[in-house]
């Protein structure tokens, strides 16, 4: 029975892996869009900066690390 589950558990973390591989092989020079967290307003509530880049949610085009 453990064995079971160790094995479906492996089995969906490979999946969850793949499909990460593949959305980043996707994209444009592999990267993700829109990873700041203060362009999301469930993680944002009060409408900091973005620790990263500096940039308020108004300001939010993409993430590219510079202040």
């Amino acid at each position: 029975m453990i064995t079971k589950v160790l094995l479906l558990s492996l089995a969906l973390l490979g999946l969850a892996v793949a499909g990460i591989a593949i959305k980043i092989w996707g994209k444009k020079d592999g990267k993700f869009a829109g990873t700041c967290a203060s362009q999301s307003p469930f993680l944002n509530k009060n409408g900091e900066a973005c620790s990263f880049c500096g940039k308020t949610p108004d300001q939010q085009t993409d993430c590219k690390g510079s202040k």
